[in-house]
């Protein structure tokens, strides 16, 4: 198999899958392609094999599959024992209500808060981000009060690959969690998030 990624300092999207292959133990051949090159950009991702001219894309033989949800939702499928879901019904809905709500929402905080893990300033937070942040709180002390921890459905899933960035974000822009309602349970999860081996090793390599 082969996962096409965008730069690691950025992509969030490529972020994504990418700690969800590496959840299934498989091996896999890495593709990066640099992006912020204007012009080129789009051209070299389709040059690697992208039929949308963006990355994530996923190939496992004559198979190609783009999007980071249709991504990780293949890759539950095709490792099962992986537990890449819950088992739990109910987790299982909600995870992946989280992990869809990520992938479709939150656009002002994807603006304003860009991914980029070697940032370490604050900004002056706009209204609208400010809810976003307050319902990313509201919505992991819920998952984590429900299942009780400590992922937002027990144990890891790929909710929680979808919400990785978002921790980064969260410290890249110094976020003060309990100004948004935390009472120290979604600070955790975050700093939880942001010590897994998965992403320490993709954190390494976009910072090296």
């Amino acid at each position: 198999m082969e996962l096409i990624i965008g730069d690691k300092v950025w992509s969030s999207w490529s972020m994504r899958p990418w700690l969800v292959m590496r959840r299934t133990g498989a091996p896999f051949v890495e593709t990066l392609v640099h992006l912020r090159e204007h012009e080129a950009t789009t051209a070299n991702i389709r040059a690697a094999g992208s039929p949308t001219g963006l990355v994530p894309v996923l190939r496992d033989g004559d198979l190609t599959v783009w999007d980071s949800l249709a991504i990780s939702e293949y890759l539950a499928d095709r490792f099962p024992k992986a537990r890449l879901w819950p088992a739990d019904p109910a987790a299982r809905a909600l995870t992946r209500a989280a992990a869809a709500e990520m992938h479709s929402g939150f656009p002002n905080l994807r603006r304003q808060l860009s991914m980029d893990l070697a940032r370490r300033a604050p900004v002056d937070l706009e209204p609208a981000t400010k809810a976003e942040i307050a319902r990313v709180v509201e919505l992991w002390r819920l998952l984590l009060g429900r299942f009780s921890g400590p992922y937002l459905g027990g144990a890891w899933s790929i909710a929680d690959a979808f919400y990785t960035p978002v921790a980064t974000r969260f410290r890249s822009y110094q976020v003060d969690l309990a100004a948004f309602g935390d009472d120290g349970a979604a600070a955790a999860y975050a700093a939880r998030l942001l010590a897994e081996p998965e992403f320490l090793d993709w954190e390494r390599d976009a910072l090296k």
